[in-house]
């Protein structure tokens, strides 16, 4: 299943930051980065369910936001950018 994960996490504290830095840790193990705060994610429901509660343990819920988006097996044709494109390839060798 592909999925782009975007999170905001409130970093006007220092503890703020220290999340933001462990959120972007734990979304680094599943997928890769494409924006400062949006991962795209080719993970199995196992994975996902994992990730989810790794993030719910790590963000304060009533600061901080991640989202999900479910994009499905044919994903490709659903993903569009304009500008520094990066050509990702999940599951293998990233090229820039």
């Amino acid at each position: 299943m592909h999925l782009v994960v975007s999170y905001d996490v409130n970093t006007t504290t220092p503890e703020g930051a220290k999340r933001l830095r462990k959120v972007a840790h734990l979304c680094e193990k599943y997928g890769v980065r494409v924006q400062n705060s949006v991962f795209e994610l080719d993970v199995d429901p196992a994975q996902e369910t994992t990730l989810r509660c790794g993030l719910e343990r790590i963000i304060n819920s009533e600061k901080d936001s991640v989202r999900f988006y479910r994009l499905g097996k044919n994903w490709e044709s659903r993903v569009d950018s304009i500008g520094r494109k990066q050509v990702i390839t999940l599951g293998g060798d990233l090229i820039l």
